[in-house]
């Protein structure tokens, strides 16, 4: 933990106290979005303090050329970022002649800012004297509306305490937005052109390259003691990239001003160019028509239709529960699961670090969290953007050399291509392969929807074989295929032989495929047809793939019983992180990048990633033993860490060790464990959140088609309750320290096996 400045609360995040040394943390903490877009909790007045800008659409990106010192052959030419887009929350203000700005006021009291999960909404207030001695009191709130997911609104009122003061609210659009992380200083808008009338504007904008085209719209409405004022702009300011309305009121002592701002976008992959402002006049009129109040109403409602499947509830542990639903509410906010076209990038719409885009998180941790408390439809979406991209991973294959079909989906991707800006992860981390084929299976497992499979999922299968059939290397030392130079889930080791994940997921991957094919023959003969005629999957190269699966090496130690996670893993020099001192840490910024790989500290679960995937391929005596051996070495300086060993910590009947890990994955951004919450949230690891209670606390399994549960309780709780949607049943699960009740909505009754016992719950 490395701040804790939260206030404990089951269904808020809490500020109090103004600290300008915590306003960029809080901005990604208090962060919102609707799955269309979010924004950073950036202030709407002025602030010339330190401040991290950033708002953000959903699927809008920038091709920013790759930064290296040296090229190399298949390199990416690009890193797709996600795009700082127009901002439309601006709203300066002066008061008396000065502009309210909370690092020069004379004094800021009673700030205090709210992020209220269970509505959806975000509450900023505060008293402030400014330099010319007026004193006010402010609040403000604001939200992304679910209803109209193109629309955001802000209601923002001045108080004046102690003097009759002239007040000037400056709404504007800006479209010279900048990226953070821009890589060579460029702009990625182009202004196409400024609009405005009465009380609304547009500034229509399109990106450099990739041409997505945007207007970012405003309506403002003025209000002093709740009075609409009508017919108060009295200046307007217009650039070629900017609009700025002035609204000028005069208050006596104790009265109050306010505006409320409805603003958000309109975007080409959504309409067309030409309908942009009609197409946000008619959003504008919509919320209009509803009212603010009615806006508001909207969006309480459409939160508690999501909460009503996605809450887990725990009894007796407020840190415990603001952090699991601080998780959820977050997952939520980023992705709903409308549009195939997108997906889930690792900050959401809280940062821009590792550019916005797709990794492998979305198979491994989040498709868990989509399958089981939305319709199976959602994850499907997710299963369908790797198959709409299956021709870019052919092409990123061919790009390295491998043919015939082979496919190596991409480490990050915004449309299929690979654009990863490190050499080690785009070219060695191909592990990502084996997640995109185990999300395919596990859908299945979960769902008992098998269709996907042959209507798309068989060609993903085929073309992630074929890609570990032509990367395995035969060894005639060993006898036995290996494969050389990867990097596994531990990024603080490249470039290393034989890394024991990656070899087991590449032979089950093979495997896999495998028996799929001759399932969709016997049972889906049209489709089989059709997709044989498609890839070509010849008796030879079948053969061919069998046998590397069935001569894979694997690095083992007899001496300690265990599988290695590289070949050389035992040369190093074995130091646990309990005896590395505490001042080094986090090892990735305190040391250099050479020391960390000579090193035997472990970013996160990889041997162990393993073993989360494939639980049934070992005993739990096997689990307990690379437990025991891999643990000690973990920094868990990866958020997709403590996740994976708070599952196998309570599995292995550890709670006190699953609690710790629990906590330190629910709330990694909330006390700021890896010191960058600044940056953004860690926004795919919070589907492990989940996981570590759905699958670790309460034991959740699908085996032979039935949901089993072996409950457990950390001793800290009471007790704990969650759904989950198993095929198209709502299944409901309590558990306290006395017993475990499982529950249906509906009239379908479902088998479940609780501790190893059936029963047939009924409604």
């Amino acid at each position: 933990m490395n701040q804790d400045y939260i206030v404990p609360d089951n269904w808020s995040i809490i500020e109090e106290g103004f600290e300008q040394d915590r306003v960029k943390s809080s901005e990604s903490l208090f962060s919102i979005g609707n799955g269309a877009m979010g924004q950073r909790a950036n202030f709407e007045e002025a602030y010339s303090g330190k401040t991290f800008q950033g708002s953000y659409i959903a699927g809008i990106y920038y091709p920013d050329k790759t930064k290296v010192g040296w090229w190399k052959n298949g390199y990416p030419e690009y890193f797709a970022k996600v795009l700082n887009a127009p901002n439309w929350i601006g709203i300066n203000i002066e008061v008396n002649g000065e502009n309210l700005d909370l690092a020069k006021c004379k004094s800021v009291a009673n700030f205090r800012r709210e992020l209220n999960m269970k509505e959806g909404i975000y509450y900023r207030s505060f008293d402030a004297v400014l330099q010319n001695g007026t004193e006010i009191k402010v609040k403000i709130t604001r939200f992304l509306s679910l209803d109209i997911d193109e629309l955001g609104a802000i209601h923002y009122e001045v108080t004046v305490v102690n003097t009759e003061a002239n007040i000037v609210f400056k709404p504007y659009l800006d479209a010279g937005v900048h990226n953070e992380d821009a890589n060579w200083e460029e702009k990625f808008w182009e202004p196409k052109g400024v609009m405005y009338g009465d009380n609304q504007a547009f500034v229509t904008a399109r990106t450099f390259k990739t041409h997505f085209t945007a207007t970012t719209f405003m309506q403002n409405n003025i209000y002093i003691d709740g009075v609409l004022q009508e017919g108060i702009r009295d200046n307007v300011e217009e650039t070629i990239d900017k609009v700025i309305f002035s609204y000028e009121v005069e208050l006596a002592k104790g009265q109050t001003a306010s505006i409320q701002k409805l603003g958000g976008y309109t975007v080409s992959t959504n309409h067309p160019e030409e309908n942009l402002i009609p197409s946000a006049k008619k959003a504008i009129e919509k919320a209009s028509h509803l009212g603010f109040d009615g806006l508001v109403e909207n969006q309480k409602q459409a939160w508690a239709k999501i909460w009503e499947m996605s809450d887990i509830t725990i009894d007796g542990d407020v840190k415990a529960q603001q952090g699991i639903r601080f998780n959820i509410f977050q997952l939520n906010q980023t992705y709903l699961g409308k549009d195939s076209r997108l997906n889930i990038g690792p900050k959401g719409f809280t940062g821009e670090k590792y550019g916005g885009s797709t990794y492998w998180d979305t198979e491994a941790y989040c498709i868990p969290f989509y399958m089981a408390t939305k319709d199976q439809q959602v994850a499907r979406n997710l299963l369908a953007y790797r198959y709409n991209q299956l021709d870019k991973a052919i092409e990123n294959a061919e790009k390295l050399g491998f043919k015939n079909g082979a496919a190596l989906y991409p480490m990050v991707t915004m449309n299929g291509e690979e654009c990863h800006n490190e050499w080690e992860i785009t070219f060695e981390e191909i592990h990502r392969n084996g997640a995109i084929a185990f999300a395919i299976y596990n859908y299945y497992r979960f769902t008992g929807d098998y269709s996907y499979i042959p209507e798309k999922g068989l060609e993903v299968l085929i073309g992630i074989a074929r890609f570990w059939h032509q990367r395995a290397t035969f060894s005639t030392k060993r006898g036995e295929y290996v494969i050389l130079g990867v990097t596994g889930p531990n990024e603080y080791e490249n470039n290393v032989n034989n890394n024991w994940y990656t070899n087991y997921i590449a032979k089950w991957c093979i495997n896999y495929a495998l028996e799929q094919v001759e399932k969709v023959k016997e049972d889906y003969p049209a489709d089989y047809a059709r997709i044989m005629h498609k890839v070509n999957l010849q008796n030879e190269e079948i053969l061919g793939m069998k046998k590397v699966a069935n001569k894979m090496y694997f690095p083992y130690s007899k001496e300690h019983h265990v599988y290695l996670q590289q070949d050389g893993f035992l040369d190093k020099e074995l130091i646990t992180v309990a005896d590395l001192d505490k001042s080094q840490r986090p090892i990735n910024q305190k040391w250099s990048w050479d020391r960390i790989l000579r090193s035997p500290y472990i970013k996160q679960a990889d041997t162990l990633q393993g073993f989360y995937f494939f639980e049934d391929h070992f005993s739990k005596e096997e689990l307990e033993r690379h437990f025991d051996f891999y643990e000690p070495f973990t920094v868990h300086e990866s958020s997709l860490s403590p996740c994976v060993h708070s599952i196998q910590a309570a599995v292995l009947g550890r709670m006190e060790q699953a609690y710790t890990f629990y906590l330190r994955t629910s709330r990694l951004d909330l006390d700021d464990y890896n010191k960058e919450v600044h940056e953004g949230l860690h926004i795919t690891s919070m589907a492990g959140t989940w996981m570590s209670i759905v699958e670790g606390f309460g034991g959740m399994r699908v085996k032979k088609g039935k949901l089993t549960f072996e409950p457990r309780i950390p001793s800290q709780w009471e007790g704990y309750s969650f759904k989950v949607n198993f095929r198209n049943s709502i299944v409901k699960v309590e558990v306290n320290h006395q017993e475990t009740k499982v529950s249906v909505e509906g009239d379908k009754s479902v088998e479940v096996i609780v501790n190893g016992a059936a029963q047939l719950i009924k409604n």
